[in-house]
């Protein structure tokens, strides 16, 4: 029986999946299964799988059900004392399993170990540096405000603690991750590892970029977290929900423009207003924006992006000349 059990979800991911699992090779510590489970892919995915020579890989197929029934059936096929999720197209850095298990067994009353998190784009290429938040113990009111683990290829999870809660909620077309950190940081202590250790990649296609899709999942999962939350922690509800239209409204701003975008910021930023009791302190972010927005709308695409950029170029210059 081994230590730890690494599944991944997979659908069409053959152009990601080979890299994804040699970081899962190029570990550190040794004492793990990796569990893929084929979720219905139509390209290579099984071939390219199937080539890679290591007896701890082992590949389930399955018809397509998505990737919070994918991971429930690689948990189901799973012997590992703790388990880490990985999507076919994240990557870890090569100390995180033993990192994570080190910091598990050092605070024996933590189930959840997580990292930090840093971006990628579609070709491997560094986009931004993640969130870098420490927080250990009782983190549950954290969780209730925003997801600070970020992505579901982060943390290592005791198995006890999976079958004390129940898996990843298969009605969820989105932020499933965050649902179940919600309901382990109900009942167990988390611990920090403060070590980017995760390269999660942004791909155009994925869930997280289809910003309306997004916003409707995330509402769900923040309905029923309050749901079940004690009457001391409900004042965190407006604080929840002003951080995720506000994330949703810098991410989309981050895309490629459209009008069509521009007007979803614009409702996502007068969302986050209404909701956050301090916004008053971030006037300056809504109103850079806002503006923004307004270039979606107004200008052509490729003039934007011109502007964008000169801005880019020039304000280095600037702020040498002001130093």
């Amino acid at each position: 029986m081994c230590i730890i059990s690494v599944i991944i979800p997979a659908y069409n991911a053959e152009k990601t999946i080979r890299e994804t699992i040699e970081s899962v090779i190029k570990q550190t510590f040794s004492d793990w299964e990796l569990i893929v489970v084929n979720d219905g892919s139509q390209d290579r995915t099984v071939e390219v799988v199937s080539q890679i020579k290591d007896p701890r890989i082992k590949l389930f197929s399955y018809p397509n059900a998505g990737a919070p029934t994918s991971r429930n059936r690689g948990f189901d096929n799973s012997v590992g004392q703790f388990i880490a999720f990985l999507d076919a197209d994240d990557l870890w850095k090569p100390e995180k399993l033993e990192s994570q298990l080190n910091a598990l067994q050092s605070h024996s009353q933590a189930a959840v170990a997580y990292s930090w998190t840093d971006y990628i784009d579609e070709s491997g290429s560094f986009l931004k540096q993640g969130g870098r938040v420490i927080f250990h113990g009782d983190v549950y009111p954290k969780l209730l405000v925003r997801n600070f683990l970020e992505n579901g290829s982060n943390p290592l999870i005791k198995r006890e603690a999976i079958n004390k809660v129940g898996g990843f909620d298969e009605s969820l077309k989105g932020g499933q991750d965050w649902e179940l950190f919600l309901r382990l940081g109900a009942k167990y202590q988390f611990v920090a590892v403060e070590k980017p250790q995760i390269l999660y990649r942004f791909s155009s296609s994925s869930i997280s970029s289809n910003t309306l899709r997004q916003e409707a999942e995330c509402l769900k999962v923040i309905e029923s977290a309050f749901e079940g939350a004690p009457a001391s922690l409900q004042y965190l509800k407006k604080h929840s929900l002003a951080n995720i239209y506000k994330y949703l409204a810098c991410k989309t701003i981050d895309s490629q423009p459209t009008p069509k975008k521009g007007l979803v910021v614009m409702r996502l930023v007068l969302l986050y207003a209404l909701n956050d009791p301090y916004f008053k302190s971030d006037l300056k972010f809504i109103l850079t924006i806002f503006v923004k927005s307004l270039g979606f709308v107004f200008l052509p695409p490729i003039l934007y992006q011109k502007l964008l950029g000169f801005r880019k170029n020039i304000s280095p210059k600037i702020n040498r000349h002001l130093q």
